[in-house]
């Protein structure tokens, strides 16, 4: 199920093509785009993106867990983490390319 590894070389590429813009020029956006996502999650913002998903930070609990090697249990501190919630237009688009490589005979992507 796991498809290709696209570096955002290869995205920044593909902007570029369709919109004559430098390569540099839109690679540059791209990564100062990346940077914003990161600073605002790191200050705590919910990031929300139409016909893509919402990212948001959230506090897991603190909880045991055993370590498989020695089987001792081991606390595991609260920390944050971010969650990605999928737009319910990007899964409709995700579930209809796998429908159609289902019906072509092929492995979804």
């Amino acid at each position: 199920m796991a498809g290709e590894n696209i570096p955002k070389r290869i995205i920044a590429d593909r902007i570029a093509a369709s919109t004559g813009l430098r390569q540099a020029d839109v690679l540059t956006v791209v990564q100062r785009f990346l940077e914003e996502i990161t600073n605002e999650l790191v200050a705590g913002n919910r990031l929300e993106f139409r016909d893509f998903g919402i990212f948001e930070q959230v506090q897991r609990r603190p909880r045991m867990a055993l370590n498989p090697r020695t089987l001792e249990k081991v606390a595991v501190p609260a920390r944050r983490s971010i969650k990605f919630r999928v737009s319910s237009n990007l899964r409709r688009r995700i579930d209809e390319h796998d429908a159609g490589a289902k019906r072509d005979g092929a492995p979804p992507a």
